[in-house]
């Protein structure tokens, strides 16, 4: 974005040029250019020192430079600029939903919503407070607000809880390989109510999903044309459909199945490293770098392999790579890492790797998702501002019982993670 300064510079009315620069400092968080965003703020600040708008738009950029603190001080002082501002209290509850202040962060979240009931974005916001906070059921509700800021890709009448049997439903994925992952567990249900179900997902996922749920009527890919429907459905929207909350997740596992030969080489393969329990390891997710908002919470997600070096020293382990790109790091290192990654095609190849490992230690990617899926144990290390599926102020999660989530206690603070990790094994 390019801002017309010289048009400014000619104002002589200061609250004119507050309000250029805070409108400005909108389009550019809008643009993910949150450093520019922040001194267009202060640009308004200096003029107009209680401009609301700019106090607002400050917080917005503040949270996502990370400086949460900051974030909080002027998202308070935005709605205290003006109480009227549904925006500035939502700013307020996500920054509190990522320190994990649940309650603070729902009532700035239900003022925010008194305020703007029908705002999708103030209710999208919400959402993950309550999907954080565990009222699971208030949560997927309100989720659906979601495709009011985005419509679904795919046009037809959609499944709202109606009888099922006979009609063909197409399930298709949206958002990433995890959200897939972890979503598609809903199937069987949907099956057992008599649909013909047609499962539309990502290429990757095609032939894993396919072996794992036989009855379904047809597995395409996302990238082939729809296919013909009675009814569809988002696949995250299952879990509100089918009423979900904390005591009626679908927990039981493993609902994914790897392909039994490739498993059974793979376990051979595996046995024949040498005694000790095999540990798949992810250490980074993927960084888009194209997309800034999903790159920075990518960075906040990942870490550099050096820093597992007091895991590595963990005596009677056979280490297993399941980092996709990660051989430069493994040789620069010298790790005891086996890296089979270049022979996995999907996430069927994959499958039977991890289904024959005693755990899988992860940040928080698809892995886990995979991982928990197949029913293998899986230990998460989870970045502060954690996601919402992990639930505030848990180590386990009903979404996998064999799963432990270790978080970060400071922003970006690893060591402790890693010496919390070293220590359970010892112990």
């Amino acid at each position: 974005m390019t801002m017309d300064v010289a048009l400014v510079e000619k104002s002589t009315n200061p609250t004119a040029e507050a309000d250029f620069y805070a409108d400005a400092a909108a389009a550019l968080n809008e643009a993910e250019d949150y450093v520019r965003a922040e001194a267009a703020c202060r640009e308004a600040l200096a003029r107009v020192p209680g401009h609301y708008v700019a106090l607002t738009n400050l917080g917005a950029a503040l949270h996502r430079l990370g400086r949460h603190r900051d974030a909080i001080q002027t998202s308070v002082a935005a709605a205290q600029a003006n109480p009227g501002c549904a925006e500035a209290f939502s700013n307020l509850g996500v920054v509190l939903n990522d320190m994990q202040a649940m309650a603070l962060s729902l009532e700035a979240h239900d003022e925010a919503y008194r305020l703007a009931p029908t705002n999708p974005h103030i209710r999208a916001n919400r959402a993950m407070a309550l999907l954080m906070a565990g009222d699971l059921a208030q949560g997927f509700a309100e989720f659906e607000s979601r495709w009011q800021l985005d419509p679904p890709p795919i046009c037809g009448p959609r499944w709202q809880g109606e009888a099922l049997a006979g009609r063909r439903l197409l399930v298709w994925d949206e958002g990433g390989y995890g959200d897939t992952l972890q979503f598609i567990r809903y199937v069987g249900q949907v099956l057992a109510a008599g649909a013909r179900v047609v499962l539309r997902v990502q290429a990757p996922l095609v032939r894993l999903v396919r072996q794992s749920f036989p009855d379904a009527e047809a597995v395409v890919s996302s990238d082939d044309p729809v296919p013909d429907f009675d009814l569809h459905c988002p696949m995250i929207s299952l879990a509100h459909v089918l009423g979900t909350d904390l005591a009626t997740v679908p927990g039981v596992t493993p609902y994914l199945t790897p392909d039994p030969l490739q498993s059974a080489h793979w376990r051979e393969a595996l046995a024949r490293l040498g005694p000790g329990r095999r540990v798949g390891l992810v250490w980074a997710g993927a960084p888009r770098a194209g997309m800034k908002r999903v790159h920075a919470m990518d960075q906040r997600r990942s870490m550099k392999l050096d820093l597992l070096a007091p895991l590595m020293a963990v005596p009677d382990v056979q280490w297993i790579s399941l980092q996709i790109g990660g051989g430069a790091e493994i040789a620069r290192t010298g790790f005891p890492l086996g890296n089979p990654m270049g022979r996995m095609q999907d996430f069927a190849d994959t499958a039977t790797l991890v289904a024959g490992l005693d755990l899988v230690i992860s940040v928080d990617t698809a892995v886990v998702h995979l991982a928990g899926a197949l029913g293998v144990p899986v230990w998460v290390m989870s970045r502060f501002d954690a996601c919402w599926r992990w639930l505030a102020g848990r180590e386990d999660t009903p979404w996998y019982p064999r799963m432990r989530v270790f978080r970060q206690t400071q922003p970006g603070e690893w060591g402790a993670v890693i010496e919390r990790l070293r220590r359970e094994w010892v112990a």
